[in-house]
C-alpha cells in the first residue's frame, strides 16, 4: 500500500475527486456532507492500475481547520496537490504548499480539477511554478473533473508513476505510529488510526503509549476495512489496544517500539523561514499528528532552541513545522538537530551552542555525537535516532575515543597523586576516582583501569601487591632483624610503636605479605606458620596448649591465636579435651 494526502485550498474539489477515485466517501461526518465543505480527516482507498492499493488522507482546505490538515498531512510521505482550474491559486493553495515545503514532502503529484467548468491551463501553469519552488520540485500535472470523470484515466496512470518513485519503506525500523483518530467500538474497546510510515505491527505486539510511557497490547489490526494478523509500511492502519480507555489517547499521540524513542521536551532545530530571531516567544510545533505550543530561544541565524508544552517522541532529522496560530502563517520548517541538548546556564553558552549546531545538519552521526557528548549509554544514543555500530567500553557505556584517553592518562595521575597522599593505602578507592575523574559509573573505572594499574578488592593502584611502601619495609627489616632468631616471638604494642608499625603501616605490611597478622598488635614474620608445624610435629602427638607454647618458646599470648589459625586451615586438629594434633606435617 502506498498512503498520498491531498492537499489545496477550500471547495476546490479534494474531496469530490478522492471520491471518484475511490467510490468512497471521505467525508465522515453528516455536518461536512450537510455544509459540503471537509472538516477533519477522511480516509479512502482504491486499486491503481498496476494493481497495487493507494489510500488516501483527505484534508479540509479552510483556513480554520490548518491543524487538521497538518495532523494528516504530517506522517505522509506523498501528496496529491489539488487546485481549482475556475479559481486558480489561491490563500490556502500557498499555505498548504508552505506546510508540504516545510515538512520537506518531496513526491508529489498535481491535479488541477474543475477542468469542465474553466480553461485549467492558466491554473496549471501557476501552480507548477509555484509548487516548483518547493521541496517538491518538478511535479507531473493532470487536468481532471471530478464530476464528468474526464482526466481520471490519465490521474490513476500518473498515481501510479507517484508512487512507484516512493522509496522503500523500511520494515526492521521502529515503530512510530501518530494517532490521527481515537474512537469506541462496542465490544472492542479502543481502536486508533494512523499512517504506517516505517516497521511492522503484528497482533499481540506491545508498544508504548508515548504521552505516558505505559505499556498497551495490540488486540487487532484493520488495513482497508480487513482484519490483518500483521501490517508492514507503508499503510494506513487501525489498530485495537487491549485495556486502554479511549480517554487516555488522541489525536497528536504515537504508539511506539518500547525502549526505541526518547520523549523530549527540549530539542534544538534548524529553521528554514523566518530569521530565527525574528520568531515570535511562543509558536506551535507541527510534528506527524502533533500540535503542541512551543516557547522559542533563538540560538544562532537558524537555529533555535525549543521548549515544548508537552513531552513528544522524537529523533534526530525529524522534520515538523513551526507555525503562528494567530497570523495563521507557517515561520517555517525545522529539522531537528538534538533531542537532548545541553543546558544553557553560562554567560555565552548561547553563542557557543549555535556555533555548535551551525556544524549539523540533522542527519545522526555516532562519531558527531560521541565527540559532543564524549561518554554516552548506547541505549541513549538509539532513543535518539543514532545507529549505534561501536561495541560498548563498558556496561552500554561508548565514548569519544579522544577522550576516553585523555580519562586513561587522568586516570593513571590520580591514582599516582592519592599514592603521594596515602601512602599506606592499598590503592585508590573506585569510587574516589569516579568522582575525581566526574564519571557517571564505576563500571568506566574498572574499564580504563588497564596495566600497569591493577584493580583489586575495589581499589586501582599502579604498585604490585608486594610492594610496600618505604617506611613500612624499613620497619619491617628492623622487626626481622630484631626477632628473626626467635620467629614466634611478637613485638609488644609498644614495640611496635616505636618501630614504626602503626595500625596503618601493619595493615599495609599484611597486605603485601610482609608480616602475618594473629590478632590485634600480634604480628610475626610471614615464615611463622611452616615453622611452628615443623616444630610442633616433633612433640609427642596429641600435644597440649602448655607443650606447644613451651616448643615454640614464646607466650600464651602468641601461642593461642596461632595455634586457632593452624586449626582453620587444617594443619592441626583440636580435639575434645583441648589438646590438638598434627594433621598434615610437613614431608
Amino acid at each position: 500500500m502506498w498512503v498520498v494526502a491531498t492537499a489545496g485550498h477550500v471547495d476546490h474539489g479534494k474531496s469530490t475527486l478522492v471520491r471518484a477515485l475511490t467510490g468512497m466517501e471521505p467525508d465522515r461526518w453528516s455536518e461536512e456532507r450537510r455544509r459540503g465543505m471537509t472538516i477533519d480527516l477522511g480516509f479512502a482507498w482504491t486499486t491503481l492500475p498496476s494493481g497495487g492499493t493507494i489510500a488516501f488522507v483527505d484534508v479540509p482546505g479552510h483556513e480554520r481547520f490548518v491543524p487538521n490538515m497538518l495532523a494528516g498531512v504530517g506522517p505522509v510521505p506523498a501528496a496529491l496537490v489539488v487546485v481549482g482550474a475556475d479559481e486558480g491559486w489561491m490563500p490556502q493553495s500557498a499555505e498548504h504548499l508552505a506546510a508540504l515545503d516545510a515538512l520537506g514532502v518531496s513526491y508529489g503529484l498535481l491535479a488541477v480539477t474543475r477542468a469542465d467548468l474553466a480553461d485549467p491551463g492558466p491554473a496549471l501553469a501557476r501552480a507548477r511554478a509555484e509548487i516548483a519552488a518547493t521541496s517538491l520540485g518538478a511535479v507531473e500535472a493532470v487536468p481532471v473533473s471530478g464530476i464528468t470523470g474526464a482526466g481520471l484515466p490519465e490521474l490513476r496512470a500518473a498515481l501510479d508513476r507517484l508512487v512507484a518513485r516512493l522509496p522503500v519503506p523500511v520494515l526492521d525500523a521502529p515503530v512510530r505510529l501518530w494517532v490521527d483518530r481515537s474512537f469506541t467500538i462496542r465490544g472492542s474497546g479502543t481502536v486508533v488510526t494512523g499512517t504506517l510510515g516505517g516497521g511492522r505491527l503484528r497482533v499481540g505486539d506491545q508498544l508504548e503509549l508515548a504521552a505516558t510511557g505505559e505499556p498497551v497490547r495490540v488486540r487487532g489490526l484493520h488495513s482497508c476495512n480487513s482484519a490483518r494478523d500483521g501490517v508492514d509500511a507503508v499503510a494506513r492502519v487501525a489498530v485495537n489496544l487491549r485495556g486502554v480507555s479511549r480517554d487516555r489517547i488522541a489525536r497528536g499521540d504515537a504508539l511506539l517500539s518500547p525502549g526505541r524513542f526518547r520523549r523530549t521536551e527540549l530539542l534544538d532545530v534548524r529553521l528554514a523561514g523566518d530569521l530565527a530571531a525574528e520568531l515570535p516567544a511562543t509558536l506551535t510545533l507541527h510534528v506527524g499528528s502533533a500540535a503542541v505550543p512551543a516557547r522559542v530561544r533563538p540560538l544562532g541565524p537558524d537555529t533555535v532552541r525549543l521548549r515544548l508544552a508537552r513531552p513528544l517522541p522524537l529523533l534526530i532529522g525529524d522534520r515538523a513545522l513551526l507555525r503562528d496560530p494567530g497570523r495563521q502563517h507557517v515561520a517555517g520548517g525545522v529539522t531537528v538537530l538534538d533531542v537532548d541538548p545541553p543546558p544553557l546556564r553560562r554567560r555565552g553558552a548561547a553563542a557557543a551552542r549555535a556555533a555548535v549546531l551551525a556544524g549539523l545538519d540533522g542527519r545522526p552521526d555516532l562519531a558527531g555525537e560521541l565527540r559532543r557528548r564524549r561518554l554516552v549509554r548506547a541505549g541513549e544514543l538509539i532513543r535518539m535516532g543514532v545507529p549505534v555500530t561501536a561495541a560498548p567500553l563498558a556496561g552500554d557505556w561508548l565514548a569519544d575515543p579522544e577522550h576516553w584517553r585523555a580519562l586513561a592518562a587522568h586516570l593513571t595521575a590520580e591514582v599516582a597523586r592519592y599514592a603521594g597522599e596515602h601512602p599506606l593505602e592499598p590503592g585508590v578507592p573506585v569510587d574516589v576516582l569516579r568522582q575525581r575523574l566526574d564519571l557517571p559509573d564505576r563500571a568506566l573505572v574498572a574499564a580504563l583501569a588497564r596495566p600497569p594499574l591493577r584493580l583489586h578488592a575495589g581499589r586501582v593502584t599502579a604498585a604490585p601487591a608486594d610492594v610496600l611502601p618505604a617506611p613500612v619495609a624499613r620497619a619491617v627489616e628492623r622487626v626481622r632483624a630484631e626477632y628473626g632468631a626467635r620467629p614466634f616471638q611478637a613485638p609488644e604494642a609498644h614495640r611496635l610503636a616505636d618501630l614504626g608499625l602503626g595500625p596503618q603501616e601493619i595493615g599495609a605490611a599484611v597486605r603485601a605479605g610482609a608480616l602475618l597478622k594473629l590478632a590485634e598488635n600480634v604480628v610475626l614474620l610471614p615464615g611463622a606458620l611452616d615453622d611452628a608445624i615443623q616444630v610442633l610435629a616433633r612433640l609427642p602427638q596429641p600435644f597440649t596448649l602448655s607443650a606447644a607454647r613451651q616448643a615454640l618458646d614464646t607466650t600464651r599470648r602468641v601461642a593461642v591465636p596461632l595455634l586457632e589459625l593452624l586449626d582453620r586451615r587444617g594443619a592441626t586438629r583440636r580435639l575434645p579435651d583441648d589438646a590438638r594434633e598434627v594433621v598434615a606435617p610437613p614431608g
